[in-house]
């Protein structure tokens, strides 16, 4: 096996914090929280960036109980990393001033990239940088409030493809003080289909030589992320749907880019259940009841199981487990010396197209119009 050499080996700075490999965990509603990231982590051997899902900044201004557990990081994690979610200006600067009044986090990443309907509905996620007053107003609260904290942000190549907005949002995270940018190569029309234009990546990279740039979108094995930095000249990639049902790729991403492919994890199924039942079990002590954190386990099975040669009847069994010992007892009936299937490091999690955005009235007749967007725009996603 071989692989390509990076771009560049040059470690990627997130302010004062290094990351090497330059390689960061996507922010992913549901998934990304603490018992996930210490399964990544696990397998990097602590190396890499890792953050966590998305937070409401009005949410967390208001303590919502269950935004307030999101937020938790585990004690060996470092730097800490937290994606906000916000419209409001105000709100958002409150929320980045909380964070460092009260030492919750090291890193602070903005989301401008989320394609759905109830974030883009109100003017949030990849829909707010069309607006491009807003977007700068939010940026400077950010960037205001959060002391020597770094902000980065996160966003998609616009609207749809009459609607482009990435190279706009970069030159004002530059201006703004913004201290690094990822861009995923889609539109928010194209949700997760199609195929991410990693050229617009490259473009974005020129566009923006004072801060790094990370790639995201289509990286499903570390030969992606390599191909994309040396493709694209970015300084670092973002990978997200790649790492479902499969931590153990950022221990592939670490050895690519240390030049060791032959230490590529290919994993039996019997070492694949044995992840499965730690996954469960952390989440369950994450959650503070076993039972719903098999419950909240359940999505990843048909992720973990990917290419396996299970049966539709078992992998049903397995989804509706609600306690370790019953899911460990479906997992033991299995072939587990299955080894690691062909074609298994392909695409996975959403891949379907969205051809319509949901937006607000009248969004799309004024970029530089911004009024009768505030603080409400948020309640729709109170709760993280």
């Amino acid at each position: 096996m071989t692989t390509l050499a990076p771009a560049s080996t040059n470690t990627l700075r997130i302010g004062p914090h290094a990351v090497q490999p330059p390689v960061v965990l996507a922010p992913m509603a549901g998934i990304t929280n603490a018992p996930f990231r210490t399964l990544c982590r696990e397998f990097s051997g602590g190396k890499g960036l890792f953050v966590s899902e998305m937070i409401t900044t009005r949410a967390l201004v208001e303590r919502n109980e269950k935004t307030m557990q999101l937020i938790h990081f585990d004690e060996t994690e470092t730097p800490r990393s937290i994606q906000l979610y916000g419209v409001d200006p105000v709100t958002v600067g409150k929320a980045v001033r909380m964070i460092v009044d009260e030492d919750l986090a090291d890193h602070i990443d903005l989301n401008f990239g989320c394609p759905v309907p109830k974030v883009t509905r109100k003017g949030g996620g990849s829909a707010l940088p069309y607006k491009r007053p807003l977007l700068r107003a939010i940026l400077n609260e950010a960037v205001g409030n959060a002391g020597d904290l770094p902000v980065t942000m996160k966003m998609r190549k616009g609207i749809d493809d009459d609607h482009i907005t990435y190279l706009d949002a970069g030159r004002i995270a530059v201006e703004e003080g913004v201290t690094a940018i990822a861009l995923h190569g889609r539109t928010a029309a194209q949700h997760y289909g199609g195929t991410a234009d990693w050229d617009a990546i490259a473009r974005l990279k020129e566009h923006v030589p004072q801060i790094p740039v990370l790639g995201n979108g289509d990286i499903w094995s570390a030969e992606d992320a390599v191909r994309m930095m040396r493709e694209t000249g970015c300084d670092g990639v973002v990978v997200g749907r790649g790492c479902l049902g499969r931590p153990w790729l950022f221990g592939d991403l670490v050895a690519a880019f240390e030049g060791r492919p032959n230490d590529y994890a290919r994993p039996t199924l019997r070492e694949v259940a044995d992840v499965m039942l730690r996954h469960a079990r952390l989440l369950g002590e994450w959650i503070g009841d076993e039972s719903r954190g098999v419950i909240d386990f359940r999505k990843h099975v048909a992720w973990y199981l990917k290419g396996f040669a299970v049966g539709s009847e078992m992998r049903k069994k397995l989804a509706v487990t609600s306690s370790l010992d019953e899911l460990g007892a479906q997992l033991r009936t299995l072939d587990l010396d299955q080894s690691w299937p062909v074609g298994a490091d392909g695409p996975r999690g959403r891949t379907s197209g969205n051809n319509r955005v949901v937006l607000p009235d009248g969004w799309l007749k004024d970029p530089y119009d911004c009024a009768g967007v505030g603080a409400d725009a948020e309640l729709d996603t109170s709760g993280g």
